[in-house]
């Protein structure tokens, strides 16, 4: 990765002002905006030079697929954001979590992972990383006792979401931190549904947290990217892989990704807000059979969501009254909303989980992790909430 010289006036500045400012060091033409470096590879002064880039004794760019200037401008920006020494773009949130765990572990290693992750994130590592000689336990969230009793010897990694997808379930940072610093483990965090704006993981013991940039981060659909974050000894190896392996960030991708972090903040508190609106109607409604959304007092995780978040995030699921069919019926229903699996744009989206997102996982898997046939999931966007309710009460005059 090249360096960038960073001003001392950003010394504790607000996150606000490092969404926008830090890194960007301007070329000799004098851009307002970030330029997008949209080169392969870079020009050496000379033999010398070249060979002292390449071994790493001279600080500047060699190639592409891990030494762009605006790919690094972005790892700056969100390391600063998270409260890390350092970050290493890639080129999705899935190449995030593999590169980390494959840079980071080593065959015959065990993993005590969430059972309520992603499900690409299961199948990963289920099927992908056993052929290396990795071992995975899977525990229930937010049983801190389950954690403890999944550790073994050569436990070397415990990994979650919080909150999870899609049932917003809620896991004590503090203590599962604490465990992992007890049995000699890292402990990552996927902290894309939150983002730095509302959660951050390392405060509370974390070592690596990791996000998909698609999301939030970008914030209206536009780039798949991902980013892992933490002290530069554990990035210098992620690093390296990606330097091996090369799943890295495009630059142009890089570039959207800065735009959107300018407004995460803004666009965070927003999709909260809309969020929590539209849980507390659905809550009220005779064809929901229940919420999941950590903002709602009832929820059981809401106390502790409350103590490590700043606010609830845009994601909520529920449960229709009914079973697939119904809840098919109910997304057909919908008019103007993207029927999708993404999330974090500014456009709200729906999808259901079971037969999408969750559908690579067996009826085992889904069943632990209380994906069911009639849950729905609803990442809330920027439009008007009446406007979403409305579009919401079609789905529900078609059960």
């Amino acid at each position: 990765m090249s360096t960038t010289t960073k001003s001392n006036a950003l010394d504790g500045a607000h996150p606000d002002t490092l969404a926008i400012r830090v890194g960007h060091v301007r070329t000799a033409e004098g851009e307002h905006a970030e330029p997008i470096f949209l080169t392969s590879s870079y020009v050496f002064d000379d033999a010398a030079e070249a060979a002292a880039r390449f071994a790493g004794e001279r600080a500047g760019n060699v190639y592409s697929r891990y030494t762009n200037p605006t790919v690094r401008v972005f790892e700056e920006r969100i390391a600063a954001l998270e409260g890390a020494e350092d970050a290493v773009a890639t080129a999705s949130g899935m190449a995030a979590i593999m590169s980390t765990c494959l840079a980071l572990l080593k065959g015959g290693d065990h993993i005590v992972c969430s059972r309520s992750v992603f499900g690409t994130t299961t199948v990963l590592f289920n099927k992908y990383l056993s052929k290396f000689g990795l071992e995975v336990t899977f525990v229930a969230p937010t049983d801190c006792s389950a954690w403890e009793n999944a550790v073994r010897d050569n436990t070397a990694m415990l990994f979650l979401e919080t909150p999870s997808n899609p049932l917003c379930e809620i896991v004590d940072l503090t203590a599962i931190s604490a465990l992992a610093s007890n049995c000699g483990a890292l402990l990552v965090v996927d902290n894309c549904f939150c983002t730095p704006v509302l959660q951050r993981p390392l405060d509370y013991g974390a070592d690596v947290v990791v996000h998909s940039a698609t999301k939030y981060l970008d914030g209206q659909g536009r780039c798949v990217g991902g980013v892992a974050v933490g002290s530069r000894e554990l990035m210098e190896e992620v690093e390296g892989f990606l330097r091996s392996a090369g799943p890295t960030m495009s630059a142009f991708n890089a570039w959207v990704f800065l735009k959107g972090l300018e407004t995460l903040r803004l666009r965070m508190e927003a999709h909260s807000a809309n969020a929590l609106a539209l849980a507390r109607w659905l809550q009220e409604q005779t064809q929901i059979e229940r919420v999941f959304y950590a903002g709602l007092e009832a929820h059981p995780g809401h106390e502790l969501a409350a103590s490590q978040q700043r606010a609830f995030g845009g994601v909520l699921s529920f449960r229709v009254v009914g079973d697939r069919d119904s809840a098919w019926r109910f997304i057909d229903g919908t008019e103007f909303l993207s029927l999708t699996a993404n999330l974090g744009d500014a456009k709200t989206t729906i999808i259901h989980p079971a037969t999408t997102t969750h559908g690579r996982l067996t009826d085992e898997e889904r069943d632990e992790t209380g994906i069911t046939e009639n849950l729905i999931r609803v990442a809330a966007g920027l439009e008007h909430v009446e406007d979403i309710k409305a579009d919401l009460q079609r789905g529900m005059a078609a059960l």
